[in-house]
């Protein structure tokens, strides 16, 4: 049975094609083969009547240079990597869901050719963290981050990540790099709590902070028992997570979260920790979905 490839959106933008070399090391690391997709509407912008004309239209052509181009870049690259390519004349964000249905993971870059160079995030690359039922990648970040050279992964650890498939994948991710894995838990005292409550009249601190601790024991146990080898830092530190994330990401190779999905008017949205990293992380973030957000998140 053949290996699912490693899926990234191209779009001929610096940031897709930063996208598109970082997923070239991945699928190199995963043994796994890289698709490259450039989804195009040419025919709604071009017209039915220009369409007919031309036996291959402006924006199709376009799109297969762009295509081309970026494929035999990552050949130079990774001369061995089995790479296809795809111009699905569909919207970005559903041509990528879809082949995202078969793959190992979605990557895309921060920002995509035609938005505003002041963004922080593309509407795509959100889009598609928000509802892609495989792990999806943001590749954001400075140089160091994306080369690999801090030999860290960064891993957030929330209320209900007990051996979840965010914790399995940093575990094997680390593996594969053969790096530190840097897991974070961050606590807060509830604000409505007072010092005469029973649990918390010696030191309301000190109780979340064990609190904290005995949940991030329990959420590593089983991917730590599966993985011996991988070298981990557990640290349990007072603060809101996305800050305490969005600080440390600075001396990681990749950030991984789960993606705690909220049913909103307008579809699902990513939880708040997850929406700030993607917006503000100083290297590639991982987006993984646990197993409920995953079948909600299969496109038909």
């Amino acid at each position: 049975m053949a290996s699912p490839p490693l899926v990234v959106g191209v779009d001929g933008s610096e940031p897709s094609i930063r996208a598109a070399e970082w997923a070239a090391d991945e699928a190199v690391r995963h043994g796994l083969p890289l698709r490259l997709v450039y989804a195009s509407l040419w025919q709604r912008y071009e017209g039915a009547a220009l369409a007919a004309r031309l036996s291959r239209p402006d924006g199709q052509v376009m799109a297969e240079n762009i295509l081309g181009a970026t494929a035999e870049r990552i050949r130079l690259r990774a001369p061995d990597l089995h790479v296809t390519t795809d111009v699905p004349h569909e919207d970005a964000v559903d041509a990528l869901l879809r082949e995202g249905a078969e793959a190992f993971a979605l990557v895309t870059g921060s920002r995509g050719r035609g938005e505003f160079t002041g963004l922080l995030l593309g509407s795509v690359s959100l889009a598609v963290a928000a509802r892609a039922h495989v792990p999806a990648v943001v590749v954001r970040g400075d140089k160091a981050g994306l080369d690999g050279a801090h030999g860290r992964i960064l891993l957030g650890v929330g209320d209900t990540d007990v051996d979840s498939a965010a914790v399995r994948f940093a575990f094997a991710e680390a593996l594969l790099r053969r790096c530190e894995l840097d897991v974070v838990r961050a606590w807060r005292c509830p604000s409505h709590e007072t010092a005469d409550h029973p649990l918390l009249a010696d030191d309301s601190a000190r109780y979340h902070e064990a609190q904290a601790s005995e949940l991030l024991d329990e959420a590593l146990a089983a991917a730590a028992g599966a993985h011996p080898g991988v070298p981990v830092r557990r640290v349990v530190t007072e603060g809101p997570a996305r800050k305490v994330l969005t600080s440390r990401s600075a001396v990681a190779d990749l950030l991984v979260v789960g993606a705690h999905r909220r049913h909103r008017q307008f579809g699902m949205q990513l939880g708040r920790v997850a929406h700030t990293v993607l917006h503000h992380a100083a290297c590639p973030v991982a987006v993984v979905p646990d197993s409920e957000s995953a079948s909600e998140g299969t496109v038909p």
